[in-house]
């Protein structure tokens, strides 16, 4: 069954000034859409190749599956990391369990954005809930799909290629994360952690 873009949980303009309507717009339409396409392509072209039993093609494969699965998992992700009405803090088990991983909001917020401002290149800053050491983890995610935990389940992730920000923040990525918390989805994280 084929992919599909999702819609945003807001009208493009509904993030202003965090996100500009024409970042959405294109870093949705445009970059996300190409994520959900790849990856129709890449799992097309690895049908083709069991069908003929010819996997001399399969590293490149697996790579644009890798690659365009995890750009499609964090977009969808990301849309709904952030509302209109965001901001604040969290609450419930999500908030308890930040106090007990991190000794209180303060301290994540600082490793966040330090992680995720620190990214080599393109990539995401990623809150995920680590299910062997039962503890939430900020981590560093590269294009999309380099540096993860197997396992691990994203709560919160930022995007920090440069399409998601440059627009409205051109190389000013500290200034962006710091924002991003002013619009951040707290009961879509805390429904996540739950969830994981």
């Amino acid at each position: 069954m084929a992919h599909k873009l999702p819609e945003l949980p807001y009208s493009y303009d509904a993030l202003e000034p965090f996100l500009s309507e024409q970042t959405l717009c294109i870093h949705h339409d445009r970059h996300h859409r190409g994520y959900v396409d790849g990856l129709n392509q890449a799992e097309e072209r690895i049908e083709t190749a069991r069908e003929a039993g010819d996997f001399s093609s399969v590293r490149a494969i697996c790579d644009a599956l890798a690659f365009n699965y995890s750009g499609h998992l964090f977009h969808s992700i990301y849309w709904q990391c952030m509302s209109p009405g965001g901001g604040g803090e969290p609450s419930g088990a999500l908030a308890e369990q930040i106090v007990n991983d991190f000794d209180d909001l303060a301290t994540f917020r600082t490793q966040f954005t330090a992680a995720t401002n620190a990214v080599q290149g393109s990539g995401w800053g990623v809150l995920a809930w680590q299910p062997l050491g039962q503890s939430l983890v900020v981590l560093q995610a590269e294009k999309h799909q380099n540096l993860a935990q197997w396992g691990a389940v994203p709560v919160v992730v930022l995007d920090v290629w440069e399409h998601a920000y440059y627009l409205d923040y051109q190389n000013e990525r500290k200034r962006y994360t710091e924002a991003f918390f002013d619009v951040i989805n707290w009961e879509f994280a805390l429904h996540r952690f739950e969830q994981a």
